[in-house]
């Protein structure tokens, strides 16, 4: 059997998923790269990142963001049972998704105008009119996505992690390519791109994917005797919109009121920041899920406590030293990376100072995904929805006040708060409905490594200051320079304190990289 049709154990499934995410991140970032380059912070590049607002709310009121994530645990369950009755199940589902995206598609695209204005209301008319038209190309992008997610939940629960992988890496390579070849349009290219990707990668690829690596049965069935019990879980991501999906839509809503170039630096700033969040936390999600849905099917929560308290664990103790040396190189990142043609020096400093703010509320990222996903497992979505729209409506006051008064950075700011909030929520219901089993040992070791981390970001300071470049001569060699020379300090020196303190919380990282890793490893409880 082929690689990518062969079923995956967690371990290489997160590294599977982590690799592709990563890949796909990149590609990202060569994306933004480009639009920086081609077009830099101006109103035709804040015209593309807002359209993307109205496309996105579609998708998370059908829970397009969470689908697969809500499908997993009835897949796994129906076809468990009776290969039949799943794909009755899943035929079903398929069909009213595929409806349902196809009718909000086609309203939204007979009211794009009206649209336009609610989610860019400090754009002028002749803008507004732009960004209905980048509006139009967008929205059917959303009927891909949606069906498609359905094909990627027969992935998921097969094991099967990676075409889902690449998925994202496919559609960034469509949309780089409709962005070159009709860059004389403007920003229309890349709106063509993200269409034909969507198609392509979203729905072609998984579509084939669960051909041959299993077989697809799709059959004529309209009311399944578990839709019903699908919906009502699936309802509360629908009318419930957490402030985890609607972030992004708020910074470019309270960004279009901030002034030119606002939201593209904070589009800048967040895709930066979400290459660690999505790598890390998204692929410990992603990877730990079907595992933690097939746990609680078997009534193992025993297992199902440590799986959750190791991913939270793992994925606090990677984002954190992670999070702290990204703030320290914010400035050269975004320098190396986006100041280049359009995207000139105040470009970068506006979008660095937004990078260090929202680089703050990483860890709390990964820990939303992971904990979110726990409550997914045991078929809970009605908490994080409560709890996710509860915190959005308190913020929403919180961004209009911030931007007005602070600008960009009070947008940055809003979101870093909405965020701790909500991971905060989290944590308290659960304690109160579950227990605190999965939090065990966490404030403490999470409390160890950040300490090691500050000790050890001081003389990855100094020595990525003391690089050979001039920034005013040569600013890429001199950022690249910094970058490479603190982050190599900062992670010999995290390594060796994290082995020597913290050597409960470093095995089971050292033991992954070999021969030199083990050597570090300590016996002991540790010394912090």
């Amino acid at each position: 059997m082929s690689f990518w049709k062969s079923r995956q154990q967690i371990g290489l499934a997160a590294i599977i998923v982590g690799g592709g995410i990563l890949l796909s991140r990149f590609m990202g970032l060569f994306r933004v790269k480009l639009i920086s380059l081609l077009f830099g912070a101006t109103r035709e590049s804040d015209l593309y990142f807002a359209a993307f607002v109205i496309p996105d709310f579609i998708n998370y009121l059908l829970a397009g963001g969470y689908f697969s994530i809500t499908l997993i645990p009835f897949l796994t369950k129906y076809f468990k049972e009776d290969e039949e009755e799943g794909w009755r199940f899943f035929s079903s589902v398929f069909l009213w998704v595929t409806v349902s995206i196809c009718a909000f598609t086609f309203a939204g695209f007979l009211f794009a105008p009206e649209l336009a204005r609610l989610a860019a209301p400090g754009l002028n008319a002749e803008a507004l009119s732009r960004l209905a038209f980048f509006l139009r190309i967008i929205l059917p992008a959303q009927i891909f996505f949606l069906s498609g997610s359905c094909l990627s939940a027969i992935l998921f629960m097969r094991k099967q992690f990676f075409i889902p992988a690449i998925v994202s890496l496919v559609y960034n390579l469509f949309i780089i390519s409709g962005g070159v070849l009709l860059r004389a349009r403007g920003m229309e290219g890349f709106c063509w791109g993200v269409l034909v990707g969507s198609f392509v990668a979203n729905f072609l690829l998984p579509l084939l994917a669960v051909r041959s690596g299993g077989g697809l049965s799709v059959r004529f069935s309209v009311l399944h005797p578990g839709l019903k019990k699908y919906f009502l879980v699936a309802l509360p991501l629908m009318i419930g919109q957490s402030i985890t999906v609607l972030d992004e839509q708020f910074v470019r809503i309270f960004g279009s009121l901030a002034g030119v170039g606002a939201i593209s630096w904070l589009s800048y700033a967040r895709q930066t920041m979400m290459v660690p969040v999505s790598v890390v936390a998204q692929a410990a999600g992603m990877a730990s899920y079907p595992f933690l849905a097939e746990l609680f099917v078997k009534g193992d929560l025993s297992k199902f406590n440590r799986t959750i308290n190791s991913a939270l664990q793992n994925v606090l103790t990677l984002l954190i030293p992670i999070s702290i040396w990204m703030i320290l190189v914010a400035e050269p990142t975004i320098r190396l990376i986006f100041q280049q043609g359009r995207f000139g020096f105040s470009d970068t400093s506006n979008t660095a100072r937004l990078l260090v703010v929202l680089l703050v509320c990483v860890p709390c990222w990964g820990y939303q995904q992971v904990l979110g996903r726990a409550f997914y497992s045991k078929l809970d979505t009605l908490s994080p929805a409560v709890m996710g729209t509860a915190v959005t409506l308190l913020m929403v006051p919180v961004y209009y006040l911030l931007t007005i008064y602070a600008g960009p950075l009070g947008v940055a700011a809003a979101s870093v708060a909405s965020l701790f909030f909500y991971s905060v929520a989290m944590t308290v219901w659960w304690k109160y409905r579950s227990g605190g089993a999965v939090f065990a040992g966490l404030p403490a070791g999470t409390g160890k490594v950040l300490v090691v981390s500050m000790v050890s970001i001081l003389p990855a300071w100094a020595l990525g200051k003391a690089n050979p470049f001039d920034p005013h001569f040569s600013p890429c060699m001199a950022a690249f320079a910094e970058i490479i020379l603190s982050g190599m300090c900062f992670g010999v020196i995290f390594a060796l304190l994290f082995a020597y303190f913290i050597p409960e919380l470093a095995k089971p990282f050292l033991e992954r990289i070999g021969p030199i890793g083990r050597r570090l490893i300590r016996d002991g409880s540790g010394g912090l």
